[in-house]
């Protein structure tokens, strides 16, 4: 399950680096004619925002899956139980049970 969450994850991340890269080339020829597009500004922010969360999103699924090399997948990093099957479901690279999950929010 990881794993494909992982390669559409990787999917995504680089259709967004070359939707990026177009509207960099867009917003380029837009300035060099004289035009200053803000729509096309706000959109490549939005876009980068994007792609940085998804980022950040790879990077945990590639922790999961080196947690379940070292055999330490589904173990809670604040208590040392094992975390619900439920929530790994969920969220797949959780590092935390529901209730150090909610132990930390108080």
């Amino acid at each position: 399950m990881i794993n494909k969450k992982l390669d559409r994850a990787r999917n995504d991340f680089n259709s967004l680096r070359e939707q990026i890269e177009s509207s960099s080339d867009e917003l380029a020829e837009s300035k060099s004619t004289g035009l200053d597009d803000g729509a096309g500004t706000l959109e490549k922010e939005s876009l980068n925002k994007m792609a940085s969360r998804l980022g950040k999103y790879i990077k945990h699924l590639d922790n999961a899956v080196i947690r379940i090399e070292n055999k330490t997948y589904g173990i809670c990093r604040e208590t040392g139980k094992l975390i619900r099957k439920e929530r790994l479901m969920a969220v797949p690279h959780a590092t935390l049970s529901i209730e150090a999950k909610q132990a930390q929010l108080k």
